[in-house]
């Protein structure tokens, strides 16, 4: 599958559509199994707390991977993401109950780059407060 959005028709400042994600402590188990992180910080309540921590939190993968689906799912190829990296910042915190936590992510076209590629700056926040920094991709589109 190859990008659907051309380079000629973008330009730097164009948002992408925002997208929210929905993160329960079921999202969690689920992730865990899929990544092998099974870290009690993501499903067990008392030892998150003993570390210091407000509840459970939600994978930082995670997170991340669900911001980059906004760049993902505007491009129409996974695989025309050629860089991407993020710095957390706060963590995304879920509590136990039916609604959880939810991660809302916008980005925008931040710098057109040579060979057809262009720089998209996300922001990530949940519960009012940025849980990814510097979260950065490069794209290249057709």
């Amino acid at each position: 599958m190859a990008a659907t959005i051309a380079y000629d028709d973008i330009e730097v400042g164009t948002e992408l559509p925002a997208r929210t994600f929905p993160v329960t402590r079921a999202t969690l188990v689920r992730y865990a199994g899929a990544s092998g992180d099974f870290n009690p910080i993501h499903w067990n309540e008392k030892f998150a707390r003993e570390v210091g921590l407000p509840d459970v939190i939600a994978h930082g993968m995670f997170t991340m991977a669900s911001a980059i689906r906004v760049v993902t799912d505007w491009v129409g190829d996974p695989g025309a993401v050629v860089e991407y990296g993020v710095r957390f910042t706060k963590p995304v915190v879920v509590p136990n109950d039916d609604q959880g936590a939810v991660v809302e992510v916008t980005a925008k076209v931040a710098a057109k780059l040579d060979d057809r590629r262009v720089r998209v700056d996300l922001t990530a926040t949940s519960a009012g407060q940025k849980v990814l920094g510097m979260s950065r991709a490069v794209v290249r589109l057709a």
